[in-house]
């Protein structure tokens, strides 16, 4: 069993920054337990579907950036903190959304295994 955590979302300026992390825990909460998880992130706006944002594979280390985030978002991990950030540059209205952190021993997908309570993240224009 492993518990994400969301934090670092806000309200922020539309061109600003925001900086989201997602910190994992499980049973044994063992250093480096992350390794072995691909990692990513989803959004959901008010009245939409749950949409991919970015995600890594822990096999070869890839990175997917979905097209309308692409330049702007980078998603980075630090195994040795279980933790996994996405760093928002260029942020505008449209990014507005509750961003959920996602776990899978394979590929991250709308069905992977774990997920957090999602952190908001609001921008103003």
């Amino acid at each position: 069993q492993v518990q994400l955590v969301e934090s670092g979302g806000g309200l922020v300026q539309a061109g600003g920054s925001l900086r989201l992390s997602c910190a994992a825990s499980g049973r044994t909460s063992s250093r480096y337990m992350m390794s072995r998880f691909s990692m990513g992130w989803f959004r959901q706006a008010p009245g939409k579907e749950r949409e991919f944002v970015a995600a890594d594979s822990w096999r070869d280390g890839s990175t997917y950036y979905a097209d309308y985030v692409k330049g702007r978002f980078t998603i980075s991990r630090d195994n040795a903190k279980n933790t996994v950030y996405l760093q928002m540059n260029s942020l505008n209205p449209e990014d507005t959304a509750v961003y959920y952190c996602a776990a899978d021993p394979s590929l991250i997908t709308i069905y992977s295994d774990y997920w957090g309570q999602g952190t908001q993240v609001t921008v103003s224009s």
